[in-house]
This record gives structure tokens, sequence and C-alpha cells, in this order.
């Protein structure tokens, strides 16, 4: 039973309501541009990732997987990735996998790793979007994306976005 339990439990600790809100107000705010931005310029914008990044943005910004170095290199890692695997290899369902393999072992290497990039090679699978476009799409994304994070963290309650590196001394 106690088994069980470690499964079932809660280890996030409780927050402000006001905090919460504001999280997601600020989502909605980030979302919303990147999906003007689609609307506006024809392109396939508002992919899952997106949304995953978001919640890290807004509920987990002090998260080092929240940080810019750690989604634009993350994003970028899984779109050369992508690209090149799915140049090398045949269109099946089993490159894409490998790929997210690929992706995830790269970004850790590299020390930016970002979840929601790990989806990328998915998306490019199942969309068979243009390799132009989808770096069009995850650069501009989490451009949007960090940018309204970093004025949205400035508004209270403030957090500290980005996180600024410790120096010795």
């Amino acid at each position: 039973m106690s088994r069980l339990l470690d499964f079932i439990h809660r280890h996030e600790p409780r927050g402000q309501t006001l905090a919460h809100l504001k999280s997601g107000t600020g989502a909605v705010v980030a979302m919303t541009l990147v999906g003007g931005l689609a609307a506006w310029t024809g392109l396939p914008m508002l992919l899952a990732p997106f949304g995953a990044t978001a919640v890290l943005l807004f509920g987990q910004a002090e998260s080092p997987l929240a940080q810019p170095a750690n989604i634009f290199g993350g994003y970028l890692v899984a779109a050369v990735i992508s690209v090149a695997i799915f140049a090398l290899l045949p269109s099946a369902w089993w490159v894409a996998t490998i790929a997210v393999g690929l992706v995830i072992a790269a970004m850790l290497l590299l020390r930016v790793t970002h979840p929601p990039a790990g989806a990328v090679p998915l998306v490019a699978f199942s969309t068979h979007m243009p390799m132009d476009t989808l770096f069009l799409v995850v650069v501009a994304g989490a451009a949007c994306l960090v940018a309204v994070a970093v004025v949205h963290h400035q508004l209270p309650p403030r957090v500290t976005y980005p996180r600024r590196p410790t120096r010795p001394g």
C-alpha cells in the first residue's frame, strides 16, 4: 500500500492562487502571440510542444529546463537532428523513435535539456514539415514564448527570469 501511495503523492508545494492565475494568464498571452503569428504568416506554429514549453515558462520559470538557453538550444538540437535523420533514413514510424532518442541524448550531452523539444521529431514526422519551415517555426515560436515570459515575470508577484548564474566571490 505504501508503494501505491508513493505514486500518488504530490511533490509540488502549495502555491499562491494569485501566482497560479498569473501563470495561466501569461500562458494565454504567449500562446495568443504564437497563434496570431501563425494566422498572420500562415505557418503551422501552434505546435503541441509549445504548450508544454508554456507550462515550464509560466509555471516553473526557475527550473533549469525553462531557461532561454535550454529552450532555444533544445529546440535547435531537435530540429537539426530531425532534419538530418529524416534526410538519411526512410520516412517510417520507427525513424521518428530513433530521432527522439538521439534528441534526448544530444540535449543531455550539450546541457540544453528542454523536455518539450523531445517531441519535435514526432511533429516533423507526423506533419512532413519542410526543413526550412521546421527551423523557422521552432525558433520563432521559442522567441515569442521567451519574450513574453521575460516581460511577464517582471509583473507582481515577480519571478527572476531568466535565472542569473551564480558567480564565485
